[in-house]
């Protein structure tokens, strides 16, 4: 709310402005005042025509437009330096009150079509041979940009364009852990889509261009957390669907510590003994917006509406077997023996390497069952089989980390329904579990429990409708996954984007290990 505040007041400025400089022309003054008019007037002034004004009606482009035709409103009034123009980008109600109000300002025409006359006579000059006129006009040229100006207001479009660009159309990503693989792999380098689902604006405003929330080096957060814009997404060009590749702001990453390999969540943390629980928040809690979470990749199983349900690995919606990817991956436990180093250089041309034994159990191996079957064939003394994961180091970490009414696996898992917008479920102490991050935290409510009883905002409440969509999101990495098996839905405003392609890939992420030249522009959403 106090950034709309900000915009309104900020257009009224605007407009006043506009009536005082409109005096120094010979602009009726009051069209200065009139919306939309005084658009039309401005861009008379600069050499713009009438029409050119309906740029500013367009998300995005808009800003753009407005920073160019505030820059030439203050040169048609002689005002050429470079903090005549970055006051003007800054804030223009205030630069235009102070070329309004100083009397020396004076309007000397329209600025693009004084700039072209005044190339147009050097060209003139030299065209003719004319040395000693053309060096004369050269000297005297008042649009004249020293080299170290160009190369500053290059550098500063260049982070302009770059931060916009990444903020609302494409951003890179690149892949960190093995979550997705062999879909989608470590040192995958990606362009995702964020017009795909709908454009989000910013939310977060105060920040540092093209950081996401951690300054490198430092681990200070990137941004300030006020002021702040109220989430609002443009009209999606796409809808997510089933087994759809997304890429979305982690859930659970509101509370996080960040340690130097890793962040946790809150809850994660308090899962660990006291002792490891003391060494993390020695780092300090850090409290983020939704679109400063951390970034994360998995595939979309179930969108809103959808029952599912995973039975001995298999995942079901609505009681029917998902297509499963054609990379999908399961730790494999490799007996009596691991398989040694030179045994793994054979099976390199199968996409089996070192990097898919596990560094903590070397028995261990992250395969496809296509793969698994080679090794089979290959070493027919070698037992192998998919690792049972039914026992975890602490039963509360599998969603909605209730034990006691939902003793679920990750092997083993549901069924669960997927919350659509508009549906209503029916709320008691067995179930809440599953929906109380909803209610509190995606959604905003006071949620509290009395006596065996449920109250939402101070009522008591068996029932509860949702305000939005939900999906859920797996890796393709079956059994070295964090994803909604452990800490649930993924809401629709943390929706980012979709994966396009693998711009650039290198192996394990390292640019000396070498570059995986067949993945280069390989689809990304690919099942």
């Amino acid at each position: 709310m106090s950034i709309l505040i900000f915009l309104i007041i900020s257009y009224i400025l605007l407009s006043i402005s506009l009536y005082f400089l409109f005096k120094k022309t010979d602009v009726d003054p009051i069209k200065g005042l009139i919306p939309g008019v005084n658009f039309i007037e401005w861009c008379k002034l600069i050499g713009r025509k009438p029409i050119y004004a309906l740029w500013l009606l367009f998300p995005i482009v808009n800003i753009f437009i407005f920073t160019g035709m505030a820059v030439d409103m203050v040169r048609s009034f002689g005002k050429l330096k470079f903090v005549d123009s970055a006051l003007a980008v800054i804030y223009a109600p205030l630069a235009f009150f102070k070329t309004a109000f100083n009397d020396q300002d004076k309007y000397v025409g329209t600025t693009l079509t004084l700039e072209k006359e005044y190339a147009k006579r050097m060209q003139d000059a030299k065209d003719a041979g004319n040395d000693y006129e053309f060096k004369k006009l050269a000297e005297n040229n008042p649009y004249h940009k020293s080299g170290a100006r160009e190369w500053v207001e290059s550098v500063v479009f260049a982070v302009f364009a770059a931060a916009f660009i990444r903020m609302f159309l494409i951003e890179a990503y690149i892949i960190p852990t093995p979550s997705m693989e062999g879909s989608l792999l470590v040192g995958d380098f990606l362009f995702v889509s964020k017009a795909a689902y709908g454009i989000r604006t910013p939310q977060t405003v105060a920040m540092i261009p093209l950081l996401h929330n951690t300054i490198p080096k430092i681990g200070s957060e990137s941004y300030l957390k006020s002021p702040s814009l109220p989430y609002y997404r443009l009209p999606a060009l796409s809808e997510v669907e089933r087994n759809d590749a997304i890429v979305f702001n982690w859930p659970a990453g509101d509370s996080i510590y960040l340690t130097p390999q890793r962040s946790l969540s809150a809850f994660q943390t308090s899962l660990y003994p006291p002792n490891v629980q003391a060494g993390i928040k020695k780092y300090g809690l850090r409290v983020r917006p939704v679109d400063k979470r951390d970034h994360y990749i998995k595939r979309c199983l179930a969108i809103p509406g959808d029952s599912l349900q995973i039975i001995d690995n298999q995942v079901y919606v609505n009681g029917e077997a998902l297509e499963n990817p054609s990379k999908m991956q399961f730790n494999y436990l490799v007996m009596p023996n691991t398989l040694p180093k030179n045994k793994l250089k054979n099976l390199a041309k199968y996409e089996i390497t070192a990097s898919d034994v596990n560094s903590y159990n070397p028995n261990e191996l992250a395969l496809t069952p296509e793969q698994a079957q080679i090794i089979k064939e290959q070493f027919p003394e070698t037992q192998i089989a998919i690792k049972q994961n039914d026992k975890l180091d602490h039963p509360r970490s599998i969603f909605p980390n209730d034990p006691k009414n939902f003793n679920w696996t990750i092997d083993d898992f549901g069924p669960i329904y997927i919350p659509k917008k508009g549906a209503t479920v029916d709320i008691n102490s067995n179930n809440i579990a599953l929906y109380k991050r909803i209610i509190g935290t995606y959604e905003g409510h006071d949620l509290t429990f009395k006596d065996g009883k449920i109250y939402i905002d101070g009522q008591e409440s068996n029932s509860y409708t949702f305000e939005q969509d939900y999906y859920w999101a797996m890796g393709d990495n079956r059994h070295s996954s964090e994803d909604s098996r452990f800490w649930g839905f993924v809401p629709h405003d943390h929706l980012v984007g979709k994966p396009i392609f693998v711009w650039m890939s290198l192996k394990d992420g390292n640019l000396f290990k070498g570059i995986r030249w067949n993945r280069l522009f390989k689809k990304a959403n690919v099942l």
